[in-house]
């Protein structure tokens, strides 16, 4: 495996431990999940470089669709969750309360 592939792993699997570990607040978690994201772009984009096939092309397009829609939605729910209770502590959401 080449380093830049080891060195995207490991930042995936450090992010996701990241989001594992910082679960209470909200803030951090958004920021661990746009590195999980990051680096899954950069692993895709340079595995569709390195392959010849036309249909793989669209797959970092997509991945960057999706990561633009979590980062909108995580921010938007941030907002919100600080502008109704003054923090962005993650046990403050309750579902019955929507």
């Amino acid at each position: 495996m080449p380093s830049t592939f080891l060195n995207l792993t490991l930042a995936f699997i450090i992010s996701l431990t990241g989001t594992l570990t910082f679960r209470s607040h909200l803030m951090s978690t958004l920021l661990c999940l746009e590195g999980m994201m990051l680096s899954l772009f950069i692993m895709i984009s340079t595995a569709t470089l390195n392959s010849n096939s036309m249909i793989s092309l669209s797959f970092p397009v997509t991945i960057m669709v999706f990561a633009a829609c979590e980062a909108a939605v995580g921010l938007s729910l941030l907002v919100k969750v600080s502008n109704t209770y003054g923090t962005d502590y993650i046990h403050n959401l309750n579902l019955l309360q929507c």
